[in-house]
Parts: C-alpha cells; structure tokens; sequence
C-alpha cells in the first residue's frame, strides 16, 4: 500500500508573512522557506514573529532538507532560529545563501550547517523528492519556485512570482518549465495569492524607473530613498539613476550595507566603486551630490526612517530640502504606522514621495490575469492557495472556480491544517501547532498572547501601585500607604483623587480580615473604575515587618 504525500503549511497560509511549508512523505521531510512576519500594530514591543514549527522538533532526524524561494525576509527571515533547532542541508540560489549567510554570520551559525547552492534550471535530489528550481520574476533577483516530484505526484510551489516581461535583471518568469510541468501533469500548485484582489496584469518593474528619474531631476537636496534591505532590484535602480544625475550612493544601516556588498561580491549589484561612499563622508558632501539608501519604508519606530521621522537618529537628521521616497507598499495591516511617519516627515520639512503619489514602487507578485494565467500553464489537479490573508485565499479559489476547476478540488486551510494525497485523491488531515512565535528582543516564544493582552492592557489604561508596610504582629500600617501611578494619572495633577485613594486604601486594610493584598485590589478596582470609568493594572506590594 503506497503512503501518502502530507502537506503541512506552518506559515503563510491566511496572512501575509512568515511563509513555511512541510512536505512529508513516510520518514522523510522537505522544507520550503522559513520566513518571518513583521508585528502589527497591536503586538506591543515584539520585534518580529517566526513560524511555529514545534511538529518538526520531535522529526528533527526525518528531515532531508531545506529549500528557499528567495531573500527575502518573509521566505528567509526565520532561518537562524530554524538551524538553531534544525541541522539539515540548505539549499538556495547564490543571491538567496549570500543573505542567508549574512543572518547565520550574525548569529555564529554558519558553520553549523551545510549549505548548497543552486541555480534556476537545475535539480536536485533531496531524500526520495526531486526538486527542480525555476527561475520566476520577482522584486530580487535569482527568485524560483520548485517543482517537487513525489512518489505520490509532482507538486509545484510558485513561490513569490509575476509575470513581468521586462523585470529589472533581465530575466522573465520561466513559461516554458511552468507549462512542461502541465504537460507532464501536475498533482497539486501551491499559488502565491497576495494579490488575489488586484484586477489586471501587476505593472512591470521598468515603471520605476521614469518615476525615479523625476525625482532626481527636481530635488533640490539630499535624496534619501527608504526600501527593504533585501531589495537588491531596487538598489541596482536608484544607483542607475544616481550615476546620470551625478550622485554618490552611501548605504545607511548595518543590514543594507551588509546586503549590498555581499550582492556586488556575487555580481547581482552592479555599481562603479567611485560612486559608493560611507555615510561619514556622504553627509560632508553638497546635498545635491547624495543619495542615502535607508530601512525604514514601514514605519518601523527602530529603523533609520522611524528614527529620522522623530527626530530621534544619532547619525544624522532630516534637513530642510530633502526629498524621501519609501518605495514600497505598507504590509497590509501596517498602513497606519506607514501613514504617521510620512506625517512625520512632512512635519520635520521634508518632502515625501510614495505611492500613489508617483510610481516608486509596484509590487512583486502577480495579480489576477497572471494568476489566471498560472493556472492554465500548470494545469493542476488540485489546487493550494497560499501565501496571502484569508480575503486572498478565498478570492484565488473563486477565481479558480471560475476557470472550472471543482470546489473539492481547492483547498483553502490555515497554517497547521495537513493536506494529504493519497492515490491521486485529496483529503484533510489532523492540525497541527501552527500559531505564533512572538521574537521580543533575545527571547524567542517566551511572550505569548497573555503576556500581549496584558501590555494592551497597561497602555490603554495605565497601572496603579500601592506599597504597603504592615506590622507583623498587628497587621496595622506603620506608614501611610505609597501610591504610584504610572500612564493613569499624573500624580502632581490629581492629588485629590490620590489622597482619596490613600484614605480608602488605609481603611480597607483596617478592616480587612483574610487576604489583605487580595482586599485592597479588589476595593481599588471597583473605587477607580466607578471615579474615573477607566480600569487600570492593579499591583498592591505588602512588606510586613
């Protein structure tokens, strides 16, 4: 009796980010991706999220390897915490190992772990799966999806991919591989459904660079241009255009300049070395001679834009006369940070270009008439839609519908949801955890959504601290009661209802006859929800003497 083939998507299946799926097959387990996902707005102070891959932990022997799509964060963000767990073989493209490398460097870990590197066109054998990289257009150079033959079937996974025609390096999405794929038929098409919503082709990426060439003509000063670290495509354009006008390039932040050297090492870069000068010296220069290359085009408090919007970025500052492009889309769900440093910026005399203002960004992945078109190429019996919110999954199933292929046929699942094929037939299995795991500064999973709910909690209505000195032997107070607020009310500017709260206080442990903490809590809960109609945090401290 055959086995069958298990899919396991553990990240990028009904949100935007942290892309990572299992394939499982007997004692033996693929990987594609590990990717992180950028916090929103609600997640107060975590840094970023990884996928949960606690159902590989206990397999750790059965898996074979590790395949990456391309350098970008959401498809290699997480792979530090990966190997640290994980020690199987990498495999990925020269521009996607050069930024792996550059994350395992910084962690100590290169070492640890085998790394292989592959080019688009080739195949490798991993375990009992034949893997074949193609290469597909992305907004990074050296981007491929896999076909993966199984004994079960071949399965191909689109990674991230358009069909752009004219795409910066020079080389379009493979037709020919997708369509020998449906020749040869095709189990099961795991799709990129970000942009499931967008009617039409996805603009080519030569749009950008009429756009910027505006912006240099008519910028007076410094223009700083705030993108992804990982968006080498974009950096090989604005140093394009900086070289007509004249202008120095300098890189700002220790990821874009680690990823841009490391992408001129491999070749993927190509600017003359003159033109490259560190910030020191770039911020000597007349401001119509500079180009600033920054992180920061999400709004993120901690990168050099966030920084610079409040004035905040030890380096330097905005100046009067600079123009700032962020070429890129807010992550959805972010457009709200995005929003208010643009604000920022405006405010502290800069001139800011984003779109829709003019076309300094278009996205990476295909909109409905490629995905349309992706689904005739490959032909697939079944089909997975991934990488995108539950909105976009639902949307790509019904644009698959609409070119006939059945409702039983789509699966529409959230990360952790086995899909198994067995004989050629599609069926769900069991979950599995495939939740968050919350990085806040150097701990990974140790803040849960609790821990969330309770920051919430403290930001929306601030914390109220009482310290009590009790004597041992009487329980009576033997000084007044210390009260501390902090995010509730300024204690200089409500006296009246501190020195209330230090009477009640005094009082409740007067009469109290059980758990004294427990009783003051209690009575100041209710007290400062009926005086103010607000519920801060609670802490009462007892020392007893």
């Amino acid at each position: 009796m055959s086995k069958p083939l298990r899919i396991i998507p553990l990240g990028g299946a009904g949100e935007i980010g942290k892309n990572m799926t299992a394939y499982e097959y007997g004692d033996n387990i693929l990987i594609v991706d590990a990717g992180i996902m950028f916090p929103t707005n609600d997640m107060l102070g975590i840094d970023y999220i990884v996928p949960d891959f606690q159902y590989l932990l206990d397999k750790r022997h059965k898996i074979r390897g590790v395949v990456f799509t391309h350098g970008h964060e959401d498809h290699i963000g997480a792979v530090r915490h990966l190997v640290e767990e994980i020690n199987a073989p990498l495999y990925a493209t020269p521009l996607t190992m050069g930024l792996i490398e550059v994350k395992l460097a910084r962690g100590g870990l290169k070492d640890k772990v085998q790394r292989n590197t592959v080019r688009a066109g080739e195949a490798v054998k991993i375990g009992p799966f034949k893997v074949e990289f193609f290469h597909v257009s992305h907004s990074i150079p050296d981007a491929v999806g896999v076909g993966i033959t199984t004994p079960a079937g071949l399965v191909v996974q689109t990674g991230d991919y358009k069909f752009d025609h004219t795409p910066v390096d020079g080389w379009p999405t493979d037709f020919g591989k997708l369509a020998e794929f449906g020749r040869r038929g095709v189990l099961a098409l795991l799709a990129d459904s970000t942009n499931a919503d967008k009617k039409g082709w996805t603009p080519s990426e030569k749009v950008i660079v009429p756009a910027l060439d505006a912006v240099f003509r008519e910028a007076p000063g410094r223009i700083l241009v705030a993108t992804f670290a990982s968006l080498i495509s974009r950096m090989q354009q604005v140093a394009d255009v900086a070289l007509q006008h004249g202008r120095k390039i300098a890189f700002v932040g220790m990821s874009m300049v680690e990823n841009a050297k490391m992408a001129r090492k491999l070749g993927y870069l190509d600017i003359p070395e003159a033109m490259i000068v560190p910030l020191d010296k770039a911020l000597k220069l007349p401001p119509e001679q500079v180009v600033l290359m920054c992180t920061g085009s999400q709004g993120e408090p901690s990168s050099i834009m966030g920084r610079l919007s409040m004035g905040t970025n030890r380096a330097f500052d905005i100046q009067e006369g600079d123009t700032i492009v962020l070429s890129s889309h807010p992550i959805p769900g972010n457009e709200e940070n995005v929003y208010r440093t643009i604000n920022r910026l405006f405010r502290r005399g800069a001139r800011v270009i984003y779109d829709p203002i003019a076309p300094v960004h278009v996205s990476g992945h295909a909109s409905q008439e490629e995905m349309k078109l992706m689904l005739h190429l490959v032909q697939p019996k079944y089909l997975l839609p991934v990488h995108g919110e539950l909105r976009h999954l639902h949307q790509h199933a019904a644009m698959a519908r609409e070119l006939g292929l059945p409702a039983d046929h789509i699966a529409v699942v959230e990360n952790g949801q086995v899909i198994e094929f067995h004989d050629g037939e599609m069926r769900l299995g069991e979950r599995v955890p495939g939740g968050w795991v919350f990085v806040d500064g150097g701990s990974v999973g140790e803040v849960d959504m609790k821990v969330l709910r309770e920051r919430e909690a403290l930001a929306r209505d601030g914390l109220v601290v009482v310290n009590l000195a009790l004597d041992a032997n009487t329980g009576h107070l033997l000084d007044e009661p210390e009260i501390i607020t902090r995010g509730f009310v300024h204690t200089g500017d409500a006296q009246d209802l501190v020195d209330a709260i230090r009477r009640r206080v005094a009082r409740t442990v007067k009469g109290a006859h059980g758990d004294v903490r427990r009783d003051v809590e209690q009575m100041l809960k209710s007290y400062l929800f009926n005086e103010t109609r607000r519920r801060p945090q609670v802490f009462v401290a007892l020392t007893e003497v």
